[in-house]
């Protein structure tokens, strides 16, 4: 008997350290989806398409919107404020009604031109914010705890997403500090996202595949190529 009290009691300790652990994570995301209002929200939509034969791979048509319709419906809840980046002729995206930015003294430089940008609004327009929050124009598929579980990981630092063991560092939370190096990134010509959230170790967060109609799906999926935008339209076309 005393060998089953005793496990007894080693269980419901263990229990009651795993319900404090999930009360302090319901805590930590509570606190952070407190501080979203605080921190400015950038959808990058600055770049070229290349890869997707030019144009404008956010103004694609998924499921009867845009790609870039579906990007803000999963993004705006979760930040104060949103603000577009862009380049070229503004009117494209006027639909959207969000500010507009176009990048600043490196124009065209990739998500680094972009992001400093966003960085020298919110100077000018929300100095409230703590911190910037961005992903690019072709993630429909995003998670709705995004930002609270990037800013719940990132002590005080950078944060990234990671989905199916591929880092996203255009997927990222910004401390307001982080400004001088991307700046000086672009003045170097060092462009990599990536290579600079790891010089600055950023914390990879890790996020699990979603379930779309019984798919896995990887929630940080990307309209790069018009076959990405064909399975997104499948997964998006189920019944």
């Amino acid at each position: 008997m005393e060998g089953v009290d005793a496990g007894n009691r080693a269980s419901g300790t263990n229990c009651a350290l795993l319900i404090d652990l999930a009360a302090s994570r319901q805590g930590a995301y509570a606190c952070c989806m407190a501080a979203a209002a605080h921190i400015l929200g950038v959808i990058l939509a600055g770049g070229k398409s290349r890869r997707f034969g030019g144009g404008d791979k956010g103004l694609a048509d998924l499921s009867g919107r845009p790609v870039l319709a579906h990007v803000i419906d999963g993004f705006r809840p979760q930040v104060g404020r949103l603000i577009l980046n862009i380049n070229g002729e503004p009117g494209r995206f006027a639909s959207f009604g969000l500010p507009l930015v176009a990048d600043g003294e490196n124009p065209e430089l990739g998500p680094l031109s972009g992001i400093l940008a966003a960085f020298d609004w919110q100077k000018r327009h929300a100095p409230d914010c703590i911190a910037i929050a961005t992903v690019s124009t072709d993630v429909p598929f995003l998670p709705a705890d995004l930002v609270a579980r990037l800013d719940a990981m990132r002590n005080g630092g950078i944060a990234l997403a990671t989905s199916n063991g591929r880092r996203h560092p255009t997927v990222a939370l910004w401390p307001l500090s982080s400004r001088t190096a991307i700046a000086d990134a672009l003045q170097r010509r060092a462009l990599s996202v990536n290579a600079l959230t790891e010089h600055l170790n950023a914390v990879a967060v890790p996020f699990p595949m979603r379930n779309i109609d019984g798919s896995a799906v990887d929630p940080f999926l990307n309209v790069n190529t018009p076959d990405d935008l064909a399975i997104a339209r499948a997964l998006l076309s189920k019944p």
